[in-house]
């Protein structure tokens, strides 16, 4: 597999549209931070790292939907940053996701965060997705 986040992102959407409750996929460190992220900003329920289920073990990602009307917190999430074309960005070309609502998701050199913590922090990085 070239594209490990890409992967992960895709087996959320497919679990959304299908209307799954929990979606499973391989854990790497990288996978556990945005699922932590995911978390953190409420687009998700929990999340927990089952070990030995292969090398690293298997994330597991409880999906989190409204009580009443069944949508799911997580409208869309998108690949910015792809393996043959990096999307790096300063701090003073930080995105804006959906006007302010949604996050972009950051690599940088003090880990992931979201686009607002890296422009309070003042660093740049990879854009990995956007989430909204």
């Amino acid at each position: 597999m070239t594209d490990p986040i890409a992967d992960l992102l895709t087996r959320i959407r497919n679990a959304i549209m299908a209307g799954h409750k929990v979606v499973e996929a391989p854990a790497s460190n990288l996978k556990k931070e945005v699922a932590r992220i995911l978390f953190e900003k409420g687009y998700i329920l929990s999340y927990k790292v089952i070990d030995g289920e292969g090398p690293q073990g298997v994330l597991k990602i409880a999906l989190k939907y409204n009580s009443k009307s069944k949508k799911p917190a997580i409208k869309a999430i998108q690949r910015v940053s792809r393996p043959g074309l990096r999307q790096y960005i300063g701090v003073d070309e930080m995105p804006r996701v959906l006007n302010g609502l949604g996050i972009a998701i950051i690599s940088t050199s003090k880990g992931l965060m979201t686009d607002k913590e890296a422009k309070k922090e003042k660093i740049g990085g990879e854009v990995l997705c956007y989430v909204y």
